[in-house]
């Protein structure tokens, strides 16, 4: 017990995410890895979200309507692409503010491997939250050719540096 009592004591706690500090208008990030789609993530989050459109979970539907295959749930892909940039934009501490101009571009479908890049594209500090900027990011999600499949605008409150 004594041994994992002074690990603790000198256990060091390193934020995580970027701070305020960092947002500058201008600047991109990459995402990391990427994440491919499959028909069980499809199936499992539109029976969760109880989305009622056959396009998701229906093969003969879908391809009567041109498309090759069922179409992944859009809100899945932006989902997939928002949660992509959490580690890089907000995991360092802020509540979320919300998200404006989602558009989905072209469909996704089953076997797609999404990436995604943000732009900062305002950075300002907050006036009701002295430790905190409100920053703005263009998020774009793209698929394993580089079409981009979803953009959006994304604002959080962003921690200073300390």
């Amino acid at each position: 017990m004594a041994e994992t009592e002074d690990f603790r004591v000198r256990a060091v706690l390193k934020p995580k995410g970027n701070r305020f500090e960092a947002m500058t208008p201008g600047r991109v990030f990459e995402h990391h890895w990427g994440r491919t789609i499959t028909d069980g993530d499809n199936a499992a989050f539109t029976s969760a979200t109880l989305s009622f459109c056959p396009l998701y979970f229906n093969e003969p539907y879908a391809k009567s309507l041109g498309h090759r295959s069922t179409v992944v749930n859009p809100l899945l892909v932006f989902n997939t692409v928002f949660g992509m940039t959490v580690e890089d934009l907000s995991e360092g501490g802020g509540p979320f503010l919300g998200v404006d101009d989602c558009n989905f571009l072209v469909p996704v479908y089953a076997g797609d491997t999404l990436t995604a890049q943000s732009t900062v594209i305002s950075a300002r500090q907050s006036k009701g939250q002295p430790g905190f900027g409100i920053v703005t990011w263009h998020t774009e999600g793209f698929n394993q050719d580089g079409t981009r499949v979803v953009e959006f605008h994304r604002t959080n409150l962003v921690r200073k540096g300390t």
